[in-house]
């Protein structure tokens, strides 16, 4: 197993059925079926909005600091056994505090998991989004009652739904994290073109583009994106899921990316809802598009050099590729 770096995934999409139920049950929450094969069926998905739907919809059991400490030590455990020895996860927090989830919430669970998680070796931060859809003011007011509690994330992201919401509509709050010393990504390129992965490099100076697939439709982006080896984290079982990609997971995009020398890797974005953790959507992805040992190898030493972790923790762990792909 390649050692592996998690990038890009969203706590809330790592709520599995199972846990679901568990969590509503333990809070008194009603909800359509606690059977997990049923609520399973209600992941077909023919866009992104659809997704959103049931996602939020979901994520109303979380409603303690135990229920996001739950939430968060469920998925490190996974990533654990996916071979992921380093992971910079996801958080929604205007979410949760929308429905009257007190912030510290979120950052006494979600804290508690990954301290657990580093006391077993792994090592682990948390990047708040911005929820898009709900404009660039609500985006303020969250990173300013999260700046209480900077010591415990590293960086800021933009998610949700993307068409409509171009980066620069969110200049200022970037601008205000960056001046904290927060490291700065953004979903861009997935539904939205490539206007809104330049304008998320030019204009709030993100350091990574997550998903990124729409850059290949400009020749200029992909010239800077590879001259500058800006990191993509891409995600296809997402994209298939969400239709944000050829309907063939033999036709995704990745290969195209490889060739062009960009600094892509593959994550798992929701894997409770898309049908694989990081290790399935690596092994899926390298079968259906056959991919030999040197680009799965490589894939995984991109993960580790797309991070936020300190030089010489990358380095140790690029190390490691080397060694279980000579091993293998």
């Amino acid at each position: 197993m390649l050692p592996l770096a998690e990038l890009h995934v969203h706590i809330e999409g790592t709520l599995e059925p199972e846990l679901l139920v568990r969590i509503a049950q333990r809070n008194g929450i009603r909800l359509p079926s606690y059977d997990p094969d049923v609520l399973r069926e209600r992941y077909a998905f023919d866009r992104l909005t659809d997704f959103l739907d049931v996602y939020y919809d979901n994520i109303g059991v979380l409603r303690t600091a135990e229920d996001f400490y739950d939430l968060g030590s469920g998925y490190l455990r996974r990533a654990a056994r996916a071979g992921v020895r380093h992971a910079e996860i996801f958080f929604d927090p205007q979410a949760h505090t929308a429905r009257g989830v007190p912030i510290d919430a979120l950052f006494d669970g979600l804290g508690s998991a990954l301290s657990d998680a580093r006391r077993d070796g792994m090592s682990a931060e948390l990047i708040m989004c911005f929820l898009r859809d709900s404009g660039p003011d609500k985006a303020m007011l969250a990173l300013e009652a999260a700046l209480p509690f900077r010591d415990r994330f590293i960086g800021v992201g933009l998610d949700s739904a993307e068409v409509g919401y171009p980066p620069s509509l969110f200049v200022d709050v970037y601008a205000r994290a960056a001046a904290e010393g927060l490291r700065r990504v953004a979903h861009a390129g997935e539904e939205g073109g490539p206007e809104y992965v330049w304008e998320a490099l030019d204009i709030l100076g993100v350091e990574r583009i997550d998903h990124g697939n729409r850059a290949l439709e400009d020749p200029d982006l992909v010239h800077r994106l590879r001259d500058q080896q800006i990191p993509l984290t891409v995600c296809p079982l997402s994209n298939l899921a969400l239709r944000t990609a050829p309907p063939r997971l033999a036709d995704h995009p990745l290969p195209v990316m490889l060739e062009e020398g960009l600094r892509v890797s593959v994550h798992s974005d929701d894997p409770a809802y898309f049908g694989g953790y990081i290790d399935d959507n690596l092994a899926r992805v390298c079968e259906a598009l056959q991919l030999g040992q040197a680009a799965t190898a490589q894939l995984a030493i991109n993960s580790f050099r797309s991070s936020f972790a300190a030089a010489e923790r990358v380095e140790a762990w690029v190390a490691d590729v080397d060694a279980a792909q000579a091993a293998a």
